[in-house]
C-alpha cells in the first residue's frame, strides 16, 4: 500500500491534494492542519473516511474504497502541552480508522497523527506517541498498524527510536529531511511508526506551499514480502514452469 501524510500548513496546501493524489497514486491520504469544516468528501479517488471535529485546523484520512472498506474511525485527545492550554490549537492530535484490505483479505489500521509543536518537551511528544499506540492497539487489537504524521521531532531521533521499539513498533524516517522553513529547525519532523508491516520505503515528496513537505509510505504485510521474495529466488527444477508477474503482467517461464 501507499500512503501519503501531509501537513497542510494551517489549510495552505490544500489546493495540492488532488495533483498528489494524481501524481502518486496513494491508496491512503493521512492530512494534519486542515480545514475540517470544508473538506471535500473526495479528492481524486480518495474518498474522506473522517476528519478532527473538536478544532477547525485538524486531521483526516482519506482512502481508496475500491480497495479498502472502512470499519470505523475515532479521533483522541492526547496529553495536552502548555502551548494547546494557552492557545488551544488543537484539542484531537490522533485520528484512526480501521480498515479492511479487500485485495489482502484482512484488516489493518492506520492513523494520522500530529505531536505538541517545539515549543513543548520531547519527554511530552513521546508521551504523545506511546498513548497514540496505545490507543491505537485497542481499536485493532493484534492488527498491523500504521501512524503517520507531523511529530515534531527533528532531533534525538535515536533515543525516540529505542522507546518506539520497547511499545513493539518500529520508527521509520523519509530519505531526505522533511522540513526547511527555518534555518535552526530543519531536519525530518514527518515521520511513521509501524507495527506488523514492513516499510519498504519512505519518500520525501517536492516541497509545495506548506513548511513540510509530503511524504509517501510504501509498506507490504511482511509475509507477502517473504512470499515474493521466495518466488523471486525461486529457480525451476528440470521440467517445471514458474509464473511469475512483473509490472502487472503475467508470463510463465
Amino acid at each position: 500500500m501507499r500512503v501519503i501524510s501531509y501537513n497542510l500548513r494551517k489549510n495552505r496546501a490544500s489546493g495540492e491534494l488532488a495533483a498528489l493524489a494524481d501524481r502518486y497514486s496513494p491508496n491512503i491520504l493521512c492530512l494534519q492542519e486542515c480545514n475540517t469544516i470544508d473538506l471535500p468528501a473526495e479528492v481524486g479517488n480518495l474518498h474522506l473516511a473522517d476528519s478532527t471535529h473538536r478544532n477547525r485546523l485538524g486531521l483526516a484520512i482519506y482512502y481508496r474504497k475500491d480497495r479498502f472498506t472502512a470499519l470505523t474511525t475515532q479521533t483522541f485527545a492526547l496529553k495536552k502541552s502548555m502551548h494547546d492550554r494557552v492557545a488551544a490549537p488543537a484539542h484531537e492530535r490522533l485520528i484512526a480508522t480501521r480498515l479492511v484490505d479487500n485485495v489482502a483479505k484482512r484488516e489493518f489500521v492506520v492513523a494520522s497523527f500530529h505531536a505538541a509543536p517545539l515549543t513543548a518537551l520531547n519527554s511530552l511528544r513521546r508521551n504523545q506517541i506511546r498513548t497514540a499506540h496505545e490507543e491505537l492497539s485497542i481499536l485493532g487489537p493484534g492488527l498491523p498498524t500504521l501512524m503517520v504524521g507531523d511529530y515534531n521531532y527533528p532531533i534525538f531521533q535515536r533515543k525516540l527510536g529505542n522507546k518506539v521499539n520497547q511499545s513493539g513498533y518500529d520508527l521509520t524516517l523519509s530519505d531526505t529531511r522533511t522540513y526547511t522553513r527555518y534555518k535552526f529547525f530543519r531536519g525530518h519532523f514527518d515521520l511513521a511508526t509501524s507495527m506488523g508491516l514492513a516499510i519498504t520505503n519512505v519518500e520525501t515528496l517536492p516541497q509545495g506551499t506548506s513548511d513540510h513537505m509530503p511524504i509517501l509510505v510504501t509498506a507490504t504485510y511482511p509475509d507477502e514480502q517473504l512470499m515474493q521474495a521466495d518466488v523471486a529466488h525461486h529457480v525451476p527444477h528440470p521440467g517445471e514452469s514458474a509464473s511469475m508477474s512483473a509490472d502487472g503482467v503475467d508470463f510463465t517461464i
